[in-house]
């Protein structure tokens, strides 16, 4: 009898020291939960703001000259800006790396667009993603962006292309636009206006002959040029509308030995188109600070990324250098008036 009452008690032992081991395993479970989750916790950031800064194509001096006035407004907001795009002025390309960086999840994206209506479903998947987009330059449409940063009135880009061309050729003959792509946003509405400008009586005798488009590549802008001079021998000027095909059509006509013969105007930066300007191939072009255009699109994107606007039509923000700005009712910001380059004052610039 009392070997059956410690075998009982035994048992009753044993079940005891089993449960209580069983609760003790449970309770360490969720201990080594949390050490789990710790261990995966992401990295801590500084809270840098970084945004990227995307033209229409990679080694052209003009964006360059863009992206030294985004570092600058950069360097003064405490953010940071990656400079990247496509390797040429193409709008799938551009499309692909956009795809990249949204998928990254950087903080703002400011876009020279290659294709006005291309870019739209990705600048709106940006957007729905919490980045914000603007773009300058070269506008995407709207719906693609919070607000676009333009260089100057687009009718007065138009203008002023005209009336240079019609100076340097003494108010008569055949002239043609070498443009960049026949999909740039900003070269057609440019070319638009010149067509209106046309129309004036005062520019009657001015006989736009056809348009050409370089791709914004030397090469084919360069071949174009020589093209249009063979093409129409009475040529007497080229209008290029970008900054890389007035460069290439001054050189072939000094290449051509045309100097006096063909004059070519448009739109470039002062320190590629200063030999031109001393040879008489371009006597006179027009343009806007490409840094200027640069430094305004990183600080109105910072407005809208930090809250400061929401990038609304009326949003008033600070443009550090520049001063104040208000977002236009058409979402665009004006950056100012072109301004006009010759032999009188191209060495008063460097850019």
């Amino acid at each position: 009898m009392l070997k059956k009452l410690l075998t009982v008690s035994l048992l009753i032992l044993m079940l005891a020291l089993l449960a209580a081991c069983g609760g003790d395993t449970e309770e360490a479970a969720p201990a080594a939960e949390e050490t789990t989750a710790e261990e995966a916790a992401p990295a801590e950031t500084d809270g840098t703001m970084t945004y990227v800064f995307v033209p229409k194509g990679l080694g052209i001096p003009y964006f360059d000259t863009a992206n030294n006035g985004a570092q600058e407004a950069a360097a003064e907001l405490g953010v940071e800006v990656t400079y990247t795009g496509p390797a040429t002025a193409d709008a799938t390309e551009q499309i692909q790396v956009l795809n990249s960086l949204i998928a990254q999840g950087v903080d703002g994206l400011a876009i020279s667009a290659n294709d006005a209506d291309a870019l739209v479903p990705t600048g709106r998947d940006a957007l729905e993603s919490g980045i914000p987009v603007v773009s300058w330059d070269s506008a995407i449409a709207e719906g693609g962006r919070n607000a676009h940063m333009n260089q100057a009135d687009s009718e007065g880009i138009g203008r002023v292309q005209i009336e240079m061309i019609s100076d340097l050729i003494g108010g008569s003959g055949e002239i043609a636009i070498l443009s960049a792509t026949s999909t740039a946003p900003n070269q057609n509405e440019w070319i638009e206006f010149m067509k209106a400008e046309l129309e004036k009586p005062e520019f009657a005798d001015l006989d736009l002959v056809t348009i050409v488009y370089g791709d914004d590549e030397d090469e084919k802008s360069y071949n174009e040029a020589v093209g249009l001079m063979r093409t129409y021998p009475d040529l007497k000027g080229i209008i290029s509308p970008t900054t890389v095909g007035i460069a290439a059509a001054a050189r072939a006509v000094q290449d051509q030995d045309r100097i006096g013969e063909v004059f070519v105007t448009g739109l470039g930066t002062p320190n590629q188109m200063r030999e031109y300007v001393e040879s008489g191939a371009a006597p006179a072009f027009a343009l806007w600070n490409p840094a200027d255009l640069g430094y305004l699109a990183i600080y109105a994107l910072n407005a809208i990324a930090t809250g400061e606007i929401q990038g609304n039509p009326g949003d008033t923000f600070d443009a550090g250098k520049l001063g104040t700005y208000t977002i236009a009712e058409d979402g665009s910001v004006l950056l100012g008036a072109p301004t006009v380059f010759n032999i009188d004052n191209i060495n008063d610039f460097d850019f």
